[in-house]
């Protein structure tokens, strides 16, 4: 019985002891559990505040790597964009429209510089004469060289002309006014009468040469004559006008030319020709022979007058319509106020008609009740349970409701029952209060 005991005991201490040790075991653990998370604590911290220098140092070189590209899309960066394009559009359309006015400018004012023409001799009664179109070659008010060109040969008959006559006469237009101060004269060719504007007469010869240098020439250009590379004549270029000037206006210039030889022998003419050199001076003189300086100065005066013209334009436009004022859509506002039930006034339905059906619920401060608000329905269906229950409490306690005040007439109104003192009962009142004009509201509102 003894030994029983004394194993119990043993066995008891045995399990205090291993109990201690798990006390002692789960203790440790707890404390060093507890004690982990402050060791650590500080190198997550050090990691989160690296992680966020890191990540803001990311972002502002994000930004400042950025902030050209957001400069460059920006709306003040657009508006000059769109403005520069339209600048540049304009400055390129009215360079364009310049240049191909100074080329009108240039094609009108200054003539050709050169105008040559082929004249066909006619041979028959009288001296061989010859006729000519110049057509619009020729400006008034400028001074002209006119010479004539005659491919001669030399036979025994031209030889033996000697000296011959050459007749030029300009001529104006077929079917042109007559002049006051030109006479209407009859020109050589029979049967045509037009109006001389000018009239030169030149003498012409060839080259004399002897017997003994006709010969030594002949000979030595033997072999170029046997090639067919030169051929025994001569051309003459006789002058017949030096700055010619025909008056202003385009009747005054000549259209039409005709040439009369007048010699004595029968010559003989292989061609003849005119040719008629303009002599410039001033600004036709600069124009054609400095023309890409003139084309940039021009060009400019003509595109820099249409930019300032242009530039006129928009400012006019910009003065009679200005960006501000756009038509805005004005649409009747209503004002909306709240107005609150009077105690005195019946229910009506109709002010309720434009709250929304849905109930709500809506956070208030701390340490007070939410607010609630329910549909039309519920509220009068709520109202209504609320009125039956404080009826029920009143009629339980047999408390007697004060009566309502007077009405708008001045008449007081009747108590029925008894009358309560009021003494130490205000919330009561205060209750039968509410009690009374919600009664009264539900009353008006169902008539």
């Amino acid at each position: 019985m003894s030994r029983k005991i004394y194993m119990q005991e043993l066995d008891e201490e045995a399990r205090h002891q291993a109990r201690n040790a798990r006390l002692a075991f789960a203790t440790k653990a707890d404390a060093g559990t507890a004690q982990s998370p402050t060791k650590r604590r500080p190198v997550e911290h050090d990691l989160m505040e690296v992680l966020e220098q890191g990540k803001a140092a990311f972002e502002k070189l994000r930004e400042t790597a950025l902030y050209p590209f957001h400069v460059a899309v920006s709306k003040p960066a657009q508006k000059a964009y769109l403005g520069t394009f339209l600048l540049a559009t304009t400055s390129l359309f009215l360079l364009a429209v310049s240049t191909v006015a100074y080329a009108l400018f240039y094609y009108n004012f200054v003539p050709q510089v050169s105008v040559e023409r082929t004249i066909h001799l006619q041979f028959g009664n009288g001296h061989p004469h010859g006729t000519a179109t110049l057509g619009s070659s020729l400006a008034s008010l400028q001074p002209y060289d006119v010479s004539l060109l005659l491919h001669l040969p030399r036979t025994p008959n031209n030889l033996a002309a000697g000296n011959f006559m050459l007749d030029l006469s300009l001529l104006a237009a077929p079917g042109s006014p007559s002049l006051p101060n030109i006479p209407t004269t009859t020109a050589s060719v029979p049967g045509t009468t037009q109006q001389k504007l000018a009239n030169s007469r030149r003498p012409a010869i060839l080259t004399y040469a002897s017997l003994i240098t006709d010969t030594a020439n002949t000979l030595s250009g033997l072999p170029w004559h046997m090639l067919g590379w030169k051929t025994e004549s001569e051309v003459l270029e006789v002058a017949m006008f030096e700055g010619l000037e025909f008056p202003r206006g385009s009747r005054n210039v000549a259209q039409e030319l005709e040439l009369v030889v007048e010699a004595d022998e029968k010559m003989q003419f292989y061609e003849v020709g005119i040719r008629i050199v303009a002599r410039f001076g001033g600004l036709r003189w600069i124009m054609y022979y400095h023309r890409i300086l003139s084309y940039v100065i021009f060009t400019s005066l003509f595109w820099t007058s249409s930019m300032i013209s242009a530039l006129i334009a928009w400012l006019v436009l910009a003065l009679y319509f200005p960006s501000g004022s756009t038509l805005v859509k004005e649409e009747p506002t209503r004002s909306i106020i709240k107005r609150e039930h009077s105690e005195t006034e019946p229910y009506e339905p109709s002010l309720t008609e434009g709250l929304s059906d849905t109930s709500r619920t809506f956070p208030t401060l701390t340490r007070h009740t939410p607010l609630h608000f329910s549909s039309r329905g519920e509220s009068s269906g709520r109202s209504e349970e609320l009125v039956k229950e404080e009826e029920d409490v009143l009629q339980s306690t047999g408390v007697q409701p004060l009566i309502a005040e007077a009405d708008d007439e001045g008449e007081g109104a009747e108590t029925s029952g008894f009358r309560d003192s009021g003494m130490g009962t205000s919330l009561d009142e205060d209750r039968r209060a509410q009690v009374q004009r919600r009664r009264k509201a539900l009353s008006g509102g169902r008539n």
